[in-house]
């Protein structure tokens, strides 16, 4: 931990201005495009473009509409969700959101540090994928790289995602469309019937409505960027140009590459942990180019690690933002002489290690794993749902506040934006709550209070910590 003094130093409160609109927009992108989530989608052939259109109405235009005029308006404050959410609900609304933001990382990080283990194996030996030293090694040397380069500050930080987004996520979808174009003007045989309008629309049932979460969540980060408005050059017009810019790549990578893969392997075939490998492997041999396979493994691992990085950093800093403010005790208010949250950072690494041990070790724990997974979603949609009605509050407890970007259409047009929104997150935490096939009949009543005791448990500390809350926590939040 640093002990320099100098409250720009120690806080990172008065960072300088790096960021313009392309590395505003990479930082979203690397939260956002996950290639690893196109099987999962893939599988719904057509009716995919359905579903992603649900997800865009619903989520990803309010999302981006109300992170823009949000991050705009508060361009001068640090935090991101944390400051959006106190200027309307006090620090007990901004604490909880970024709590729940930060907590439900805990869960989520061993699932992407398992894809980028497991697609690295392509390029070293895909027997590797089964053997656990191996799994949490890596897993380990991703994780606390990307801790490292988060101790460093935004400017490495920066350049890390700027081009590993490019290399890791854009690359590799762009590629995956190419090659879907390229399998259809050969000739090849599609698995998917012609195309008819009627085959978009999703099939609405018990089946499917817990995917519904999914769905809606598939598009969760837009808001990322938003941490880093106090590094940003010029927030009030770089921030909407790069929310419009990453928002555009992101829906055209996520359903065009979707859809290439739905052309070439079959539903009932499609492996949802490995999917995105399986498919590039049709490609390549189908082109006759099979060492091609363990380059793009090597990039989809880099888009892997450029991905936690987005969300290892950008929660942390906010909780660093209410540590500095003096609620939560001192042990959580170091920042090193880059600005970076260290404390945070390290004990979110050590929580995250311990529970990647028991995700690879503990494999029988399978029931257990997909309440976790479940409370991350009802987790989030808290931390929607409180921004959704963030930006409806402030049209009214502060209409004269100047908003560089503003929703258009007035109270109605925010109602709209805000009230889709609002809808959607509310809706996913309901039907999140269904259990899914690993549960029997017997079994949905405790896995309900699971989620549910769970998910109370990961968001109600901050209440705690503002209770406990001493003078003293103020006093050297100011003084670091």
């Amino acid at each position: 931990m640093s002990e320099e003094t100098g409250n720009e130093q120690k806080t990172g409160m008065s960072p300088p201005k790096i960021l313009g609109v392309f590395a505003l927009a990479m930082i979203n992108v690397a939260a956002v495009l996950s290639i690893r989530n196109y099987p999962s989608m893939a599988m719904f052939g057509w009716a995919c473009i359905g579903w992603y259109i649900i997800g865009t109405v619903l989520f990803l235009i309010p999302l981006s509409l109300a992170a823009a005029e949000l991050a705009t308006m508060l361009s001068d404050k640090g935090g991101g969700v944390y400051a959006w959410c106190r200027e309307a609900f006090g620090d007990k609304g901004g604490f909880v959101a970024i709590f729940c933001e930060w907590s439900n990382n805990l869960v989520w990080f061993p699932t992407v540090l398992a894809f980028i283990a497991a697609t690295l194996a392509y390029a070293i030996s895909p027997v590797l994928q089964t053997d656990k030293i191996y799994l949490f090694v890596v897993m380990m040397i991703a994780f606390w790289g990307t801790t490292t380069i988060a101790y460093f500050g935004e400017n490495v930080s920066t350049k890390f995602q700027n081009v590993g987004v490019i290399l890791g996520s854009i690359i590799p979808s762009v590629l995956i469309i190419i090659l879907g174009v390229w399998w259809i003007a050969s000739g090849q045989q599609m698995v998917l019937p012609p195309f008819s309008p009627g085959e978009i629309v999703p099939t609405l049932n018990l089946a499917t409505l817990p995917f519904f979460a999914t769905v809606i969540l598939l598009f969760a980060g837009m808001e990322m960027a938003g941490f880093h408005a106090l590094e940003t050059k010029n927030p009030k017009t770089d921030y909407p140009k790069a929310i419009a810019l990453s928002a555009i790549i992101i829906f055209l990578c996520t359903v065009i590459a979707t859809l290439a893969i739905a052309f070439v392997i079959p539903a009932d075939d499609l492996s949802l942990a490995a999917g995105v490998m399986q498919a590039l492997q049709y490609f390549f041999e189908a082109a006759n180019i099979p060492w091609a396979v363990a380059p793009m493994a090597v990039l989809i691992t880099i888009g892997g690690a450029v991905s936690l990085a987005a969300w290892l950093i950008g929660p942390a800093k906010g909780l660093g933002v209410v540590a500095v403010e003096g609620n939560l005790p001192p042990v959580f208010n170091r920042h090193n002489k880059y600005g970076s949250p260290v404390a945070v950072l390290l004990i979110q690494a050590g929580i995250g290690t311990f529970i990647s041990l028991l995700y690879v070790f503990l494999p029988s724990v399978n029931q257990a794993y997909w309440i976790l997974s479940a409370i991350t979603v009802e987790l989030l949609c808290i931390v929607y749902f409180t921004i959704f009605a963030a930006v409806i509050k402030l049209r009214y407890s502060k209409p004269d506040a100047p908003r560089p970007f503003k929703i258009p259409g007035g109270l109605a047009g925010i109602w709209i934006i805000g009230g889709m929104g609002a809808f959607g997150v509310m809706f996913s935490f309901l039907v999140g709550l269904m259990p899914t096939g690993e549960f029997t009949a017997a079994e949905t009543v405790s896995y309900v209070l699971g989620i549910l005791i769970g998910t109370f448990l990961l968001a109600v500390p901050p209440l705690i910590f503002l209770k406990m809350k001493k003078p003293s926590w103020v006093e050297e939040g100011a003084g670091e």
